[in-house]
Protein backbone atom coordinates (compact mmCIF):
# COMPACT_ATOMS: atom_id res chain seq x y z
CA UNK A 1 0.00 0.00 0.00
CA UNK A 2 1.63 3.71 -0.75
CA UNK A 3 5.08 1.84 -1.74
CA UNK A 4 5.13 4.44 -4.63
CA UNK A 5 4.54 7.58 -2.69
CA UNK A 6 6.45 6.54 0.48
CA UNK A 7 9.62 5.67 -1.17
CA UNK A 8 9.97 8.84 -2.53
CA UNK A 9 8.63 10.66 0.89
CA UNK A 10 11.90 8.90 2.52
CA UNK A 11 14.33 9.94 -0.06
CA UNK A 12 12.96 13.63 0.87
CA UNK A 13 13.48 13.12 4.42
CA UNK A 14 16.56 11.24 4.38
CA UNK A 15 17.50 14.69 2.76
CA UNK A 16 16.17 16.95 4.72
CA UNK A 17 17.35 15.52 7.87
CA UNK A 18 20.98 15.98 6.72
CA UNK A 19 20.62 19.53 7.05
CA UNK A 20 22.69 20.90 9.83
CA UNK A 21 19.96 23.66 9.73
CA UNK A 22 17.09 24.69 7.43
CA UNK A 23 17.37 27.62 5.17
CA UNK A 24 14.82 29.26 2.95
CA UNK A 25 16.69 27.01 -0.28
CA UNK A 26 17.00 24.05 1.13
CA UNK A 27 13.13 24.57 2.33
CA UNK A 28 12.15 25.20 -0.87
CA UNK A 29 13.89 22.63 -2.56
CA UNK A 30 12.20 20.12 -0.30
CA UNK A 31 9.13 21.47 -1.12
CA UNK A 32 9.88 21.55 -4.84
CA UNK A 33 10.56 17.77 -4.27
CA UNK A 34 7.05 17.05 -1.96
CA UNK A 35 5.43 19.17 -4.72
CA UNK A 36 6.36 16.76 -7.51
CA UNK A 37 6.01 13.65 -5.42
CA UNK A 38 1.88 14.28 -4.43
CA UNK A 39 1.23 15.68 -8.20
CA UNK A 40 2.99 12.00 -9.71
CA UNK A 41 0.98 10.47 -7.04
CA UNK A 42 -2.27 11.85 -8.79
CA UNK A 43 -3.22 14.12 -6.07
CA UNK A 44 -5.65 17.18 -7.14
CA UNK A 45 -3.53 19.99 -8.20
CA UNK A 46 -5.43 22.26 -5.82
CA UNK A 47 -4.57 20.36 -3.05
CA UNK A 48 -1.36 20.42 -4.07
CA UNK A 49 -0.76 23.85 -3.73
CA UNK A 50 -2.41 24.32 -0.32
CA UNK A 51 -0.33 21.17 1.14
CA UNK A 52 2.74 22.77 -0.05
CA UNK A 53 1.60 26.64 1.29
CA UNK A 54 0.55 25.48 4.29
CA UNK A 55 3.58 23.12 5.00
CA UNK A 56 5.76 26.32 4.26
CA UNK A 57 4.09 28.86 6.00
CA UNK A 58 4.71 27.02 8.90
CA UNK A 59 8.11 25.34 8.52
CA UNK A 60 9.41 29.20 7.98
CA UNK A 61 8.22 29.89 11.70
CA UNK A 62 10.83 30.94 14.21
CA UNK A 63 10.03 27.37 16.32
CA UNK A 64 11.09 25.29 13.35
CA UNK A 65 13.99 26.88 12.43
CA UNK A 66 15.35 27.18 15.23
CA UNK A 67 14.98 24.13 16.55
CA UNK A 68 17.87 21.09 17.47
CA UNK A 69 16.09 18.71 14.95
CA UNK A 70 14.90 21.18 12.02
CA UNK A 71 15.10 18.41 9.83
CA UNK A 72 12.49 16.31 12.23
CA UNK A 73 10.21 18.97 12.81
CA UNK A 74 9.86 19.58 9.07
CA UNK A 75 8.80 15.90 8.58
CA UNK A 76 6.31 16.72 11.46
CA UNK A 77 4.76 19.93 10.21
CA UNK A 78 4.01 17.96 6.61
CA UNK A 79 2.26 15.17 8.37
CA UNK A 80 0.31 17.15 10.48
CA UNK A 81 -0.93 19.00 7.36
CA UNK A 82 -0.98 15.85 5.39
CA UNK A 83 -3.57 14.81 8.25
CA UNK A 84 -5.64 17.82 8.57
CA UNK A 85 -6.29 18.04 5.34
CA UNK A 86 -7.66 14.83 5.09
CA UNK A 87 -9.63 14.70 8.55
CA UNK A 88 -13.25 15.42 8.85
CA UNK A 89 -15.21 15.64 12.04
CA UNK A 90 -18.15 13.71 10.28
CA UNK A 91 -16.49 10.67 9.47
CA UNK A 92 -18.40 8.22 11.84
CA UNK A 93 -21.44 6.44 10.36
CA UNK A 94 -24.83 7.91 11.76
CA UNK A 95 -27.35 5.14 11.99
CA UNK A 96 -30.02 7.27 13.50
CA UNK A 97 -33.23 4.94 12.56
CA UNK A 98 -34.29 1.40 13.26
CA UNK A 99 -33.99 -0.08 11.17
CA UNK A 100 -30.88 2.43 9.72
CA UNK A 101 -30.92 2.63 5.94
CA UNK A 102 -27.35 2.80 3.87
CA UNK A 103 -27.74 3.23 0.34
CA UNK A 104 -24.57 2.01 -1.19
CA UNK A 105 -23.90 3.92 -4.74
CA UNK A 106 -21.18 3.95 -7.74
CA UNK A 107 -19.86 2.39 -11.17
CA UNK A 108 -19.43 -0.24 -12.21
CA UNK A 109 -15.76 -2.37 -11.27
CA UNK A 110 -15.77 -0.16 -7.75
CA UNK A 111 -15.86 -3.08 -5.92
CA UNK A 112 -19.78 -2.11 -4.52
CA UNK A 113 -21.24 -5.65 -4.49
CA UNK A 114 -18.37 -6.78 -1.87
CA UNK A 115 -18.10 -3.59 -0.14
CA UNK A 116 -21.91 -4.33 0.74
CA UNK A 117 -20.98 -7.60 2.31
CA UNK A 118 -18.26 -6.22 4.25
CA UNK A 119 -20.05 -3.42 5.85
CA UNK A 120 -22.79 -5.90 6.70
CA UNK A 121 -20.12 -7.99 8.54
CA UNK A 122 -18.18 -5.03 9.82
CA UNK A 123 -21.37 -3.81 11.49
CA UNK A 124 -21.98 -7.04 12.69
CA UNK A 125 -18.70 -7.72 14.21
CA UNK A 126 -17.67 -4.43 15.06
CA UNK A 127 -20.73 -2.49 16.18
CA UNK A 128 -22.59 -6.14 17.24
CA UNK A 129 -25.66 -4.60 14.47
CA UNK A 130 -27.40 -7.11 12.41
CA UNK A 131 -28.36 -6.11 8.60
CA UNK A 132 -30.53 -7.18 5.75
CA UNK A 133 -28.77 -7.10 2.02
CA UNK A 134 -30.86 -5.71 -0.27
CA UNK A 135 -29.99 -6.75 -3.96
CA UNK A 136 -31.60 -3.82 -5.70
CA UNK A 137 -28.71 -3.91 -8.89
CA UNK A 138 -31.34 -5.27 -11.27
CA UNK A 139 -29.17 -3.74 -13.83
CA UNK A 140 -26.03 -6.24 -13.95
CA UNK A 141 -27.19 -10.07 -14.35
CA UNK A 142 -24.53 -11.31 -11.70
CA UNK A 143 -25.26 -9.23 -8.87
CA UNK A 144 -27.84 -10.84 -7.32
CA UNK A 145 -26.24 -13.89 -6.99
CA UNK A 146 -23.21 -12.35 -6.38
CA UNK A 147 -24.62 -10.44 -3.33
CA UNK A 148 -26.20 -14.04 -2.59
CA UNK A 149 -23.36 -15.95 -1.95
CA UNK A 150 -21.48 -12.94 -0.14
CA UNK A 151 -24.08 -13.02 2.25
CA UNK A 152 -23.56 -16.70 2.98
CA UNK A 153 -20.35 -16.31 3.79
CA UNK A 154 -20.80 -13.92 6.16
CA UNK A 155 -24.15 -15.98 8.12
CA UNK A 156 -26.18 -12.22 6.49
CA UNK A 157 -29.78 -12.91 5.44
CA UNK A 158 -30.66 -11.11 1.64
CA UNK A 159 -33.48 -9.65 0.94
CA UNK A 160 -34.15 -10.36 -3.34
CA UNK A 161 -38.08 -9.54 -3.44
CA UNK A 162 -39.82 -9.61 -6.22
CA UNK A 163 -40.47 -7.33 -9.10
CA UNK A 164 -38.34 -5.12 -11.30
CA UNK A 165 -38.74 -2.07 -9.36
CA UNK A 166 -36.13 -1.36 -7.23
CA UNK A 167 -37.87 1.17 -5.16
CA UNK A 168 -40.58 -2.03 -4.04
CA UNK A 169 -37.80 -4.15 -3.44
CA UNK A 170 -36.20 -1.58 -1.08
CA UNK A 171 -40.15 -0.46 0.70
CA UNK A 172 -40.44 -4.36 1.21
CA UNK A 173 -36.96 -5.01 2.66
CA UNK A 174 -37.63 -2.28 5.35
CA UNK A 175 -41.08 -3.49 5.99
CA UNK A 176 -39.45 -6.95 6.66
CA UNK A 177 -36.43 -5.73 8.21
CA UNK A 178 -38.66 -4.06 11.03
CA UNK A 179 -40.64 -7.12 11.47
CA UNK A 180 -37.95 -9.30 11.59
CA UNK A 181 -36.18 -6.49 14.23
CA UNK A 182 -33.28 -6.26 11.75
CA UNK A 183 -30.87 -3.28 12.86
CA UNK A 184 -29.27 -1.72 9.01
CA UNK A 185 -30.68 -2.38 6.00
CA UNK A 186 -27.79 -2.25 3.10
CA UNK A 187 -28.89 -1.49 -0.20
CA UNK A 188 -26.57 -2.36 -3.40
CA UNK A 189 -27.89 -0.18 -6.22
CA UNK A 190 -27.59 -0.66 -9.16
CA UNK A 191 -24.19 0.51 -11.05
CA UNK A 192 -23.35 1.69 -14.73
CA UNK A 193 -20.14 2.01 -16.71
CA UNK A 194 -20.48 5.40 -16.46
CA UNK A 195 -22.53 8.70 -14.82
CA UNK A 196 -25.85 8.96 -16.70
CA UNK A 197 -29.01 10.53 -15.76
CA UNK A 198 -30.60 7.09 -15.74
CA UNK A 199 -28.85 6.12 -13.38
CA UNK A 200 -29.22 9.20 -11.14
CA UNK A 201 -32.74 9.53 -11.19
CA UNK A 202 -33.01 6.13 -9.91
CA UNK A 203 -30.69 7.41 -7.41
CA UNK A 204 -32.91 10.16 -6.88
CA UNK A 205 -36.04 8.35 -6.79
CA UNK A 206 -34.94 6.07 -3.91
CA UNK A 207 -33.79 8.91 -1.47
CA UNK A 208 -36.92 10.65 -2.02
CA UNK A 209 -39.19 7.86 -1.36
CA UNK A 210 -37.08 6.25 1.43
CA UNK A 211 -34.82 8.86 3.38
CA UNK A 212 -31.83 7.22 3.57
CA UNK A 213 -29.20 7.18 7.34
CA UNK A 214 -26.52 7.36 4.64
CA UNK A 215 -25.72 7.56 1.53
CA UNK A 216 -22.06 6.03 0.69
CA UNK A 217 -20.02 6.20 -2.78
CA UNK A 218 -18.22 3.12 -3.40
CA UNK A 219 -15.35 4.36 -5.13
CA UNK A 220 -11.93 2.49 -6.62
CA UNK A 221 -8.62 4.06 -4.86
CA UNK A 222 -6.82 3.26 -7.72
CA UNK A 223 -8.18 5.38 -10.14
CA UNK A 224 -6.80 8.64 -8.32
CA UNK A 225 -8.24 11.80 -9.71
CA UNK A 226 -11.07 10.04 -11.58
CA UNK A 227 -12.66 8.33 -8.41
CA UNK A 228 -12.34 12.44 -6.81
CA UNK A 229 -14.09 13.42 -10.12
CA UNK A 230 -16.90 11.00 -9.79
CA UNK A 231 -17.40 12.02 -6.38
CA UNK A 232 -18.01 15.45 -6.97
CA UNK A 233 -20.88 14.78 -9.60
CA UNK A 234 -22.71 12.42 -7.31
CA UNK A 235 -22.46 14.58 -4.98
CA UNK A 236 -23.85 17.27 -6.72
CA UNK A 237 -26.63 15.30 -8.14
CA UNK A 238 -27.68 13.59 -5.27
CA UNK A 239 -25.55 14.71 -2.47
CA UNK A 240 -23.09 11.58 -0.90
CA UNK A 241 -22.79 11.83 2.58
CA UNK A 242 -19.21 9.88 2.33
CA UNK A 243 -17.42 7.16 0.35
CA UNK A 244 -15.91 4.05 1.31
CA UNK A 245 -12.30 3.77 -0.36
CA UNK A 246 -11.86 0.14 -1.81
CA UNK A 247 -8.99 -1.46 -3.34
CA UNK A 248 -6.93 0.85 -1.31
CA UNK A 249 -4.30 -2.02 -0.62
CA UNK A 250 -3.51 -1.89 -4.62
CA UNK A 251 -3.22 1.54 -4.50
CA UNK A 252 0.53 3.11 -4.67
CA UNK A 253 0.24 6.09 -4.99
CA UNK A 254 -2.84 7.53 -2.48
CA UNK A 255 -4.17 10.40 -4.57
CA UNK A 256 -7.31 9.43 -3.96
CA UNK A 257 -7.18 9.50 -0.17
CA UNK A 258 -5.65 12.31 -0.25
CA UNK A 259 -7.35 14.77 -2.52
CA UNK A 260 -11.13 13.18 -1.71
CA UNK A 261 -11.89 15.37 1.65
CA UNK A 262 -10.61 18.58 0.28
CA UNK A 263 -12.61 18.65 -2.91
CA UNK A 264 -15.48 16.80 -2.46
CA UNK A 265 -15.91 18.50 1.44
CA UNK A 266 -16.91 15.16 2.12
CA UNK A 267 -15.55 12.12 4.31
CA UNK A 268 -14.08 8.96 3.92
CA UNK A 269 -15.88 6.79 6.26
CA UNK A 270 -14.21 3.29 5.69
CA UNK A 271 -11.48 1.71 3.37
CA UNK A 272 -11.00 -1.50 1.71
CA UNK A 273 -7.79 -3.00 2.64
CA UNK A 274 -7.64 -6.41 1.09
CA UNK A 275 -9.81 -9.06 -0.63
CA UNK A 276 -10.98 -10.60 2.04
CA UNK A 277 -14.76 -9.79 3.65
CA UNK A 278 -12.92 -9.28 7.23
CA UNK A 279 -10.80 -6.09 4.85
CA UNK A 280 -12.65 -3.30 6.11
CA UNK A 281 -11.68 -0.68 8.19
CA UNK A 282 -12.66 2.52 9.54
CA UNK A 283 -11.03 5.38 7.64
CA UNK A 284 -7.92 6.74 9.97
CA UNK A 285 -6.13 9.72 8.33
CA UNK A 286 -3.49 9.62 11.50
CA UNK A 287 -2.65 6.19 9.98
CA UNK A 288 -2.98 6.07 6.44
CA UNK A 289 -0.39 9.46 6.59
CA UNK A 290 1.71 7.41 8.52
CA UNK A 291 1.88 4.49 5.78
CA UNK A 292 1.91 7.54 3.27
CA UNK A 293 4.79 8.69 4.38
CA UNK A 294 6.74 5.33 5.10
CA UNK A 295 5.84 5.40 8.82
CA UNK A 296 3.92 2.25 8.92
CA UNK A 297 1.18 1.64 10.82
CA UNK A 298 1.95 -0.62 13.91
CA UNK A 299 -1.24 0.27 15.83
CA UNK A 300 -3.59 -1.45 12.73
CA UNK A 301 -0.58 -4.36 13.12
CA UNK A 302 -1.05 -5.23 16.62
CA UNK A 303 -4.79 -4.87 15.97
CA UNK A 304 -5.36 -7.17 13.43
CA UNK A 305 -2.72 -9.67 15.52
CA UNK A 306 -5.04 -9.29 18.18
CA UNK A 307 -7.74 -10.04 16.73
CA UNK A 308 -6.10 -12.74 14.66
CA UNK A 309 -4.22 -15.09 17.63
CA UNK A 310 -6.53 -16.91 20.16
CA UNK A 311 -6.24 -16.13 23.39
CA UNK A 312 -5.90 -19.50 24.81
CA UNK A 313 -2.96 -20.62 22.14
CA UNK A 314 -1.19 -17.23 22.93
CA UNK A 315 -1.17 -18.26 26.50
CA UNK A 316 0.23 -21.63 25.91
CA UNK A 317 2.74 -20.88 23.36
CA UNK A 318 4.02 -18.18 26.25
CA UNK A 319 4.32 -20.78 28.99
CA UNK A 320 6.08 -23.06 26.70
CA UNK A 321 8.31 -19.77 25.42
CA UNK A 322 9.54 -19.35 29.05
CA UNK A 323 10.42 -22.89 29.41
CA UNK A 324 12.20 -23.32 25.99
CA UNK A 325 10.22 -26.47 25.32
CA UNK A 326 8.58 -25.07 22.36
CA UNK A 327 8.59 -27.89 19.56
CA UNK A 328 7.86 -27.76 15.60
CA UNK A 329 4.52 -28.31 16.37
CA UNK A 330 3.84 -25.20 18.25
CA UNK A 331 6.37 -23.20 15.32
CA UNK A 332 3.85 -24.64 12.79
CA UNK A 333 0.63 -23.32 14.40
CA UNK A 334 2.32 -20.06 15.18
CA UNK A 335 3.19 -19.35 11.16
CA UNK A 336 -0.16 -20.62 10.41
CA UNK A 337 -2.06 -17.90 13.11
CA UNK A 338 0.77 -15.75 11.04
CA UNK A 339 -1.02 -16.62 7.80
CA UNK A 340 -4.62 -16.02 9.42
CA UNK A 341 -3.37 -12.04 9.64
CA UNK A 342 -3.57 -11.27 5.74
CA UNK A 343 -1.37 -11.51 3.02
CA UNK A 344 2.75 -11.46 3.39
CA UNK A 345 2.37 -7.94 1.61
CA UNK A 346 -0.17 -6.67 3.68
CA UNK A 347 1.50 -6.84 7.23
CA UNK A 348 4.72 -5.76 5.43
CA UNK A 349 3.24 -2.44 5.01
CA UNK A 350 2.17 -1.60 8.08
CA UNK A 351 5.71 -1.96 9.05
CA UNK A 352 8.00 1.07 8.66
CA UNK A 353 10.61 2.33 6.00
CA UNK A 354 13.92 0.75 6.36
CA UNK A 355 13.07 -2.56 7.80
CA UNK A 356 15.17 -5.43 6.69
CA UNK A 357 14.81 -6.40 3.65
CA UNK A 358 11.40 -9.19 3.67
CA UNK A 359 10.93 -9.16 -0.17
CA UNK A 360 9.44 -12.75 -1.06
CA UNK A 361 9.01 -13.92 3.08
CA UNK A 362 5.56 -14.49 2.25
CA UNK A 363 7.02 -17.45 -0.80
CA UNK A 364 9.69 -18.74 2.28
CA UNK A 365 6.53 -19.21 4.78
CA UNK A 366 4.45 -20.88 2.06
CA UNK A 367 8.35 -23.41 2.07
CA UNK A 368 8.67 -23.73 5.71
CA UNK A 369 4.92 -24.34 6.53
CA UNK A 370 5.39 -27.25 3.87
CA UNK A 371 8.54 -28.65 5.11
CA UNK A 372 6.45 -29.10 8.42
CA UNK A 373 3.62 -30.46 6.99
CA UNK A 374 5.81 -33.05 5.35
CA UNK A 375 6.81 -33.96 8.70
CA UNK A 376 5.68 -36.66 10.96
CA UNK A 377 3.56 -35.69 14.70
CA UNK A 378 6.43 -37.70 16.06
CA UNK A 379 9.53 -35.59 13.94
CA UNK A 380 7.66 -32.54 14.89
CA UNK A 381 7.57 -33.09 18.65
CA UNK A 382 11.25 -34.44 18.48
CA UNK A 383 13.12 -33.09 15.88
CA UNK A 384 16.38 -34.78 17.12
CA UNK A 385 15.84 -38.00 15.35
CA UNK A 386 15.55 -36.50 12.18
CA UNK A 387 18.51 -37.86 10.53
CA UNK A 388 19.51 -37.70 6.53
CA UNK A 389 17.22 -40.32 5.49
CA UNK A 390 14.43 -38.54 6.85
CA UNK A 391 15.36 -34.97 5.71
CA UNK A 392 15.27 -36.19 2.42
CA UNK A 393 12.21 -37.70 2.78
CA UNK A 394 10.72 -34.28 4.07
CA UNK A 395 11.98 -32.40 0.98
CA UNK A 396 10.76 -34.91 -1.43
CA UNK A 397 7.32 -34.56 -0.03
CA UNK A 398 7.60 -30.47 0.54
CA UNK A 399 9.02 -30.02 -2.47
CA UNK A 400 11.69 -28.32 -1.42
CA UNK A 401 15.67 -29.33 -1.02
CA UNK A 402 17.53 -30.82 1.64
CA UNK A 403 19.34 -27.12 2.58
CA UNK A 404 15.99 -25.75 3.17
CA UNK A 405 15.18 -28.30 5.71
CA UNK A 406 18.56 -27.88 7.05
CA UNK A 407 18.31 -24.26 7.22
CA UNK A 408 14.94 -24.50 9.09
CA UNK A 409 16.20 -26.97 11.62
CA UNK A 410 19.26 -24.87 12.14
CA UNK A 411 16.78 -21.81 12.84
CA UNK A 412 14.47 -23.77 15.23
CA UNK A 413 17.63 -25.06 17.06
CA UNK A 414 19.02 -20.94 17.32
CA UNK A 415 15.58 -19.78 18.43
CA UNK A 416 15.53 -22.70 21.42
CA UNK A 417 18.63 -21.63 22.42
CA UNK A 418 17.72 -17.93 22.32
CA UNK A 419 14.64 -18.56 24.79
CA UNK A 420 17.08 -20.20 27.24
CA UNK A 421 19.56 -16.92 27.88
CA UNK A 422 16.86 -14.41 27.47
CA UNK A 423 13.74 -15.11 29.56
CA UNK A 424 12.54 -11.86 29.62
CA UNK A 425 12.45 -11.57 25.43
CA UNK A 426 9.02 -13.12 24.97
CA UNK A 427 7.35 -9.59 26.57
CA UNK A 428 9.40 -7.55 24.13
CA UNK A 429 8.47 -9.69 21.21
CA UNK A 430 5.04 -9.56 21.86
CA UNK A 431 1.96 -8.13 19.64
CA UNK A 432 -1.36 -8.59 20.03
CA UNK A 433 -1.12 -11.30 23.23
CA UNK A 434 1.35 -13.68 21.03
CA UNK A 435 4.96 -13.87 20.25
CA UNK A 436 5.93 -13.88 16.69
CA UNK A 437 7.25 -17.21 15.36
CA UNK A 438 9.98 -15.46 13.09
CA UNK A 439 11.02 -12.95 15.48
Amino acid sequence: MFNRISSKFQTIFKQIRGQGRLSEKNISDSLRDVKLALLDADVNYRVVKEIVARTRQDVMGEKVLQSLRPGQQFIKVFHDRLVEFMTDPESELKLAHTPALILLAGLQGAGKTTAAAKLALWLKEKQKLSSLLVAADLQRPAAVAQLEVLGNQIGVEIFKGKGKSPLKIIGDAIKYAKSSKIGCVIVDTAGRLHIDEKLMEELRKIKDKYPPDEILLVLDAMTGQDAVNVAVEFDRQITITGSILTKLDGDARAGAAISFRSVTGRPIKLIGTGEKLTDLQVFDPERIVSRILGMGDIVSLAERAQETFDAADAEKWEKKWKKASIDLEDFRKQIGQLKKMGSWESIMGMLPAGMPDMEGGGDRIKRMEAILDSMSPLERENPVIINGSRRERIARGSGTTVPEVNQLLKQFKMMKKMMKKTKGLSEKLKIGGANWPLS
